[in-house]
């Protein structure tokens, strides 16, 4: 078994450590901040991850948490790099967080390999490989190792991952990363550097590319009469196709697809090629999630002291992560409508991402007296949403099924106006336009 050393403790990294952990080799995590490793120590996740508590706790005595790089990195067999590259103004990824991952190496002494986790520019695997050389850390090995985990689901994508990506300058470098994961049973793909850094790159614009195709065939459901639902299920059961990515909604957040998107597009940029079918793709998801205010005017008329409640709010369900997410959007675009916004989500804490708008306990508190309820996140919890209870609490009965999850019809007979996407919807319904008194520009 090897010693692992993590660097950085957020939610690649804890999943990784705790997951190498899990297949028994001893993990040291190390981070910079400390009110999370003393969070780690007391047992507490900084996020929301279904499994990982109880994998930590599995592995007590293989995980270890800490603040000295030196802990970590002495007498280590592997040197995982799990921080975060978060985009920069210009769209390129922002890799200080990397470079600061290797200022904090202490003297090393062997063989260590250095592997990157971390989702980075193509490109980068040689440049760090010429700045351990420049350092005196010839002896140090180097390999890409890419992570391919979904938030919600991250135990179970590394422990039956699809695919295990492997990029190394040494074959033998290479051989060990291979060795590490043995235990799982997964096809091993053997690349260069280059080409592992763009698998991972490459996967994650599909995979925006399949989400924004199916959302603008919704949107051109709408206009026919067709039903985007039966569309997709059609598609997804040709075996060239399959139906993965193929929900339409309101698009993508996180943390990964927009920022992955935003830094191959500006890697291509600045290559000299103009990545034109990536850019209608972000385009796309962007204008998705705006479609929502126009079904609300559809059926409200100017949107102007009507209440809005937004159910679920992070990005997608069984996480908390707020990034990107496209309640932050809707919140935003109905405030400026002057309506008055609500919202609801059982593990996410918006705090000042959503300035503005009142966060309720439950979902029947949200929709009480409201004029629309806007399903943002397929929560379990909003499948049972159509009920005479919540029918008689809202002062319009209107639900925005944002991520397509009810049955028009079952909702239209519980006495709800229904709005979903790129499917059959309600005629005009809902309050009477209310005459607002003209405002003067400042």
């Amino acid at each position: 078994m090897s010693k692992v050393g993590i660097f950085g403790a957020g939610w690649v990294g804890v999943v990784t450590g705790a997951c190498f952990a899990e297949l028994g080799h001893t993990a040291v995590i190390r981070d910079v901040v400390p009110e999370r490793i003393d969070a780690l120590l007391e047992g507490t996740l900084p996020f929301h991850e279904p499994e990982l508590t109880q994998l930590i706790e599995r592995n007590r005595d293989r995980l270890i948490f800490t603040l000295d790089a030196a802990e970590a990195a002495t007498d280590a067999d592997f040197l995982y790099v799990c921080v975060g590259t978060p985009s920069t103004y210009s769209g390129d990824a922002n890799l200080s967080y990397v470079w600061s991952v290797l200022d904090d190496l202490p003297e090393l002494s062997g063989r260590p390999v250095l592997v990157m986790k971390s989702t980075v520019p193509v490109g980068t695997g040689e440049k760090i490989r010429a700045a351990l050389d420049a350092r005196g850390l010839e002896h140090v090995g180097y390999a890409s190792n890419p992570e391919f985990l979904s938030e919600g689901t991250a135990v179970r994508d590394f422990m039956a991952p699809d695919r295990i990506v492997i990029g190394a300058f040494e074959q033998s470098d290479g051989d060990r990363v291979e060795e590490l994961h043995a235990k799982l049973e997964a096809p091993v793909v053997r690349a260069d550097v280059a080409s592992a850094e763009m698998i991972k790159l490459a996967a994650n614009a599909f995979l925006m590319t399949r989400i924004s195709f199916i959302n603008e065939i919704a949107n051109v459901c709408e206009l026919v009469g067709a039903d985007v639902e039966e569309v997709a299920r059609g598609v997804g059961l040709d075996h060239r196709l399959g139906p993965h990515f193929l929900r339409a909604g309101i698009g993508y957040g996180g943390s990964c697809f927009p920022k992955d998107a935003s830094a191959l597009k500006q890697l291509a940029s600045n290559s000299g090629y103009h990545f034109q079918l990536l850019s209608a793709v972000i385009e796309v998801n962007e204008l998705q999630k705006r479609r929502v205010v126009a079904k609300l005017q559809k059926h409200l008329g100017k949107l102007h002291g009507k209440r809005v409640a937004l159910l679920g709010l992070a990005f997608k369900p069984d996480t908390d992560d707020m990034r990107e997410a496209p309640s932050i959007v809707l919140a935003s675009r109905l405030l400026a409508e002057g309506a008055e916004v609500r919202g609801w989500d059982p593990v996410a804490k918006p705090g000042d991402l959503m300035n503005g708008v009142a966060i309720y306990e439950s979902v029947a508190d949200a929709v009480s007296d409201a004029d629309a309820a806007v399903i943002v996140t397929e929560w379990d919890e909003l499948r049972g949403l159509a009920t005479p209870e919540i029918r008689e609490s809202m002062r319009n009965p209107l639900i925005v099924d944002g991520r397509n999850i009810l049955d028009p019809v079952a909702v239209q007979k519980a006495g709800f106006a229904y709005e979903g996407i790129g499917r059959p919807t309600s005629a005009l319904s809902g309050l009477p336009e209310t005459t607002e008194p003209e405002h003067e520009l400042a």
